[in-house]
């Protein structure tokens, strides 16, 4: 175990796979694959419709939908950059898992009854139904960019950069295999081949990270066991058990202090777990709304496990690799601490988040391409009265879906080099795009949904201001910005930036009322009152929030 960790201090960033190793992995991908093609089967003469496979026939129960949550959200720039962060910056990291999963209760409670009761397939549906079709179009050309060219790529790049990093296979091959087998094992199925898999996918994940937080705590505790390992943690590195960081602190503008409480993490958290279509489409696909707010509990619990899992590994990476070339090698290098067989078995659990990460992201983008872009065009009607024209249309999107969905595959690995190679920071790549416009996104969606006096003209106002605000804020002063702009944390920017872009918003929506009969939303039958089981359960998750930011304040 020492001369792995060893190897990777001195510049070593290569695993081996021994033999068992290897045909664990093989026989999970082998077993995964065909278990997807299985629970996604139809009955004899029933075709998949757009419904079965965009939307998994809308019946999805919670497990799954909580499950599918969490492993379209747990990818390979989650689990080694957050644990490469933990190794850098210590648990404050940690607030990005913690924090989502309050905000996994809000959607719950607030957002899901508005879009389950209008039957929302894609969100710029539901932008057009509030506001008009000209923002849906533009919104949905813009989710497909940004999807497969930061989304999508990213996923790629850093998932093959990881599998390199563990098993040392080439990372063109790397890269190339895991674009064609997260195609290929969704692209029959759709949805509900990835959901109703994704249960097996986040158990092996959840599982294995915990066997590594236990080898390395135990590794670190030696005699004195794992308790004593974490205690030599928090005595040995106080300062990496910091939720709340201080101006003075070197990380700060990537956390800045309260911020993660009260500021802009909260504009980053409703607009990924809210408005972002692989992340919700899971919930919008459940049987019935108390199902999805179960799944959505089951994802916020899974939250507020995941820092054990991810985090902790890298903070105690410190103490056992603590010449470390860069901080994203304290995952890979912790696995060092397994033994034969289970390595192979983490590493496929590491695989596994990156292909079902994918996995949903294709699907979500053939989902938006073929529903908001491709049937619009062409004026397809999937409710015509005779069924014969129906079954016509719907047999025809679910073709242009799987053709979509290998296009965004192949597109995804011809440019995720070219974009991603020559940058240190990936997921810092990922950030800087997404928050150029998650404040204007949280903007328009949060109008639309709880001001009636919301139009269409406001909200594009709104979102395009996003864009130029954000750009003037990150444009650097030896361009000719301003270097106050660029000194503003990450986080504080988003918010500052969703204050103004929500008065634009206001005031134009103001100024141009809109149309009569342009707002299809009905509120009618919407109840956010939840069962007793749901408050329960969210009373628990707070009190759990409460206890950890007390404690480590």
């Amino acid at each position: 175990m020492q001369s792995a960790i060893k190897r990777r201090s001195e510049g070593n960033a290569v695993t081996s796979l021994s033999t068992i190793d290897v045909v664990v992995v093989i026989a999970y991908a082998i077993g995964i694959f065909f278990l997807a093609q299985w629970v996604s089967r139809e009955k004899a003469g029933h075709a998949k419709d757009t419904s079965d496979y965009f939307l998994a026939s809308k019946a999805l129960p919670w497990w799954a939908i909580g499950a599918s949550l969490i492993a379209a959200n747990i990818s390979a720039e989650q689990i080694v950059g957050m644990s490469g962060s933990g190794y850098a910056i210590g648990l404050a990291i940690a607030s990005y898992e913690w924090m989502a999963a309050l905000t996994l209760l809000i959607v719950g409670k607030w957002f899901l009854p508005i879009f389950l009761r209008n039957e929302i397939y894609t969100m710029p549906q539901f932008l057009e139904q509030r506001f008009g079709p000209t923002i849906r179009t533009v919104m949905a050309i813009f989710w497909l960019a940004l999807y497969i060219f930061v989304n999508l790529t990213s996923i790629l790049w850093l998932g093959s950069v990881a599998v390199t990093e563990v098993a040392g296979v080439d990372q063109d091959l790397a890269l190339i295999a895991l674009g064609v087998f997260a195609l290929v094992y969704q692209l029959r199925g759709g949805l509900k081949a990835v959901a109703l898999t994704d249960i097996v996918q986040v158990t092996l994940l959840v599982m294995g990270g915990l066997v590594i937080s236990y080898l390395t705590l135990a590794q670190i505790g030696g005699d004195r066991g794992v308790l004593g390992g974490f205690s030599r943690l928090t005595t040995e590195l106080p300062e990496k058990f910091d939720m709340i960081l201080s101006p003075d602190n070197p990380f700060y503008k990537d956390l800045p202090g309260i911020s993660v409480l009260i500021g802009g993490m909260w504009i980053a958290n409703l607009s990924y777990w809210g408005f972002n279509q692989y992340i919700i489409q899971r919930a919008l696909a459940a049987k019935s709304l108390p199902e999805a707010q179960k799944g959505m509990v089951f994802a916020a619990f899974l939250k507020l496990l995941m820092p054990v899992i991810i985090v902790l590994p890298g903070i105690a990476a410190v103490l056992l690799a603590p010449e470390l070339a860069k901080p994203d090698q304290a995952y890979p290098t912790m696995m060092g601490l397994l033994p034969v067989g289970l390595l192979g078995l983490v590493f496929a659990a590491l695989v596994g988040a990156i292909i079902a990460s994918m996995a949903s992201k294709i699907n979500s983008i053939a989902t938006i391409f073929t529903l908001d872009i491709y049937a619009k065009a062409r004026g397809l009607n999937t409710r015509a009265e005779d069924d014969e024209g129906r079954l016509a249309s719907e047999r025809k999107l679910v073709r242009v879906g799987r053709i979509s969905a290998v296009i965004a595959t192949l597109l995804a690995i011809l440019t995720a080099r070219p974009l991603l190679g020559s940058l240190d920071q990936a997921f810092q790549y990922i950030q800087e795009f997404s928050g150029f416009v998650t404040p204007g996104i949280t903007v328009i969606f949060l109008l639309g949904m709880f001001w009636k006096g919301a139009t269409e003209a406001g909200a594009l106002v709104g979102a395009i201001g996003s864009v130029l605000l954000s750009l003037m804020f990150w444009y650097p002063a030896n361009w000719g910005g301003l270097a106050a702009l660029n000194a503003v944390p990450f986080l504080d920017r988003m918010m500052i930036v969703f204050f103004i872009s929500l008065f634009l918003a206001v005031i134009v929506s103001l100024v141009r009322p809109a149309q009569e009969g342009s707002n299809r939303i009905t509120m009618q039958g919407v109840t956010f009152t939840t069962t007793k089981s749901f408050n329960i359960a969210g009373v628990v998750v707070i009190a759990i929030l409460i206890a950890l930011y007390a404690v480590w304040w």
